[in-house]
């Protein structure tokens, strides 16, 4: 009887604390419901831990930069929406760090792909140039006939334009211009097959006897040729050409095909040039329509100049053949030289050929020389055609030509090969006008493409535009 007091005061004071407590636990309810609902769940899942213990779960690696998150454990099935969420333990200190992975893109070097960039950009490019030169392989006649109606018509716009500043009309002004050119170049072609035909019985006369003084000086000679060999020669010589005689026809028959070409690109030539004469400001205008509308201004601004630079070297061109085949012309005649004219003639149409041109005309002259006069005489030619030559490269040239047009001596001689090996002759004599031509046009779209910016960053943008736009 003795302990009953002391337990019951005992358990009236732990019935206080819960009363207390109880109280407590009410009025923290009543301010924050949400969590006092927590701290019962929290307080609930630490007695369950307390008694059952937990069960351990294997550690999964972090997921990688690049792959897909996985996704997160659900909470066990009968738990609440309060349940706390299961804590995945971190990996031990010995595991391996995992690098992660850059992008493809970014593991590709700097210059690489630059180079990628550029070099998918020239196949494309080059693939462009290559349909394109098929293409004019195709219609080369076609091609060949309108450029050298370009360079015609570059020849002798400005005569018509004189005339019609003399008051004619603009139709009768082209067809004088073009009757008097082409009767002018009609008559120099005739006189030019009259002066070698007249001749040809004079100079085959003169290689023979050029022939014999060649055996009679290769006897004489310190390089102890005999008789029977130069006849061997000769006599291989002759066999070689009766061998060759079905090649040789078919290169006859060959021979009138290109005729029958070359009278159809004169005729189309012609007519060509008299349309360009007559409406070359039309045929401009409509090739305008044909550009893009951004990249027309400037179109329309590259083509006169380019024009200019054509009209520029087709007039010093002829200028400079005209002075060469003159000087040399006469050069020949007074050094007696049979078919003087004709060879000057020759050394006119060669000088349209820049550098290779003249080297070949002014060989064939030497050779003519040689065969008919001797060697003084054609040594005397050479130094008159080496004479001619170096005035007209550093004196007529700059002079006539001028900055405007002048080109430098590689891109003269890379196009000069380029064309003669896609077109032959014809291709060699546009090569460099070409080149002139299109380093004209590009370089005046160069300078309108950065004006352009220029002015496009001098204008402000006002700020209404700029809120509208974003």
């Amino acid at each position: 009887m003795s302990r009953l007091p002391g337990w019951l005061d005992r358990l009236g004071a732990g019935l206080s604390a819960a009363a207390q407590r109880l109280a407590e636990r009410r009025a923290r309810a009543e301010a924050d419901p949400e969590a006092e609902v927590e701290a019962e769940a929290r307080a609930d899942a630490d007695a369950a831990a307390h008694l059952v213990p937990a069960k351990p779960t294997r550690a999964e690696p972090p997921a990688l930069p690049g792959e897909p998150q996985r996704p997160e454990r659900s909470a066990p099935e009968g738990a609440g929406p309060g349940a706390p969420p299961q804590h995945v333990p971190a990996p031990p200190a010995y595991a391996p760090a995992v690098a992660a992975r850059p992008e493809p893109v970014d593991a590709v070097p700097w210059g690489m792909r630059v180079a990628a960039e550029a070099g998918w950009r020239l196949l494309v490019l080059a693939g462009t140039l290559w349909v394109l030169m098929q293409v004019i392989r195709t219609v080369q006649l076609v091609v060949l006939a309108f450029v050298a109606a370009l360079l015609i018509t570059a020849l002798l716009q400005p005569p018509v334009a004189r005339l019609k500043g003399l008051g004619l009309p603009r139709g009768l002004a082209t067809a004088v211009t073009a009757v008097l050119g082409f009767v002018i170049m009609g008559l120099v072609g005739w006189f030019v097959v009259w002066q070698v035909m007249d001749n040809l019985d004079n100079l085959s006369a003169r290689v023979r006897d050029g022939i014999e003084e060649l055996k009679t000086w290769l006897l004489n000679s310190p390089f102890h040729v005999t008789e029977s060999q130069i006849n061997d020669i000769a006599k291989n010589l002759q066999d070689a050409i009766g061998t060759n005689t079905e090649q040789i026809t078919s290169a006859g028959l060959q021979g009138v095909t290109v005729m029958v070409e070359v009278l159809t690109g004169i005729l189309l030539a012609m007519f060509s040039t008299l349309f360009l004469l007559y409406d070359g400001r039309k045929v401009w205008e409509w090739s305008l329509r044909l550009v893009p509308s951004q990249a027309r201004p400037g179109v329309a601004g590259a083509g006169p100049r380019a024009w200019r630079t054509l009209t520029a070297y087709v007039r010093g061109t002829v200028i400079v053949a005209l002075i060469d085949a003159v000087f040399i012309g006469l050069g020949l005649f007074f050094l007696d030289v049979p078919m003087a004219v004709p060879l000057a003639v020759f050394i006119f149409l060669f000088a349209f050929i820049p550098l290779v041109g003249a080297v070949i005309s002014g060989a064939l002259a030497v050779v003519v020389a040689l065969v008919t006069n001797g060697v003084f005489t054609s040594l005397m030619v050479l130094v008159v055609v080496l004479a001619v030559q170096q005035i007209e490269g550093h004196v007529l040239q700059p002079f006539i030509l001028g900055r405007a047009v002048r080109v430098h001596p590689l891109a003269v001689v890379l196009s000069v090969a380029a064309g003669g090996l896609v077109a032959g002759i014809g291709g060699a004599v546009v090569a460099v006008p070409l080149v002139a031509v299109t380093n004209t046009a590009v370089g005046y779209l160069r300078a309108y493409s950065e004006e352009q910016t220029a002015l496009r960053a001098l204008v402000p943008v006002r700020p209404d535009l700029g809120e509208e736009s974003s």
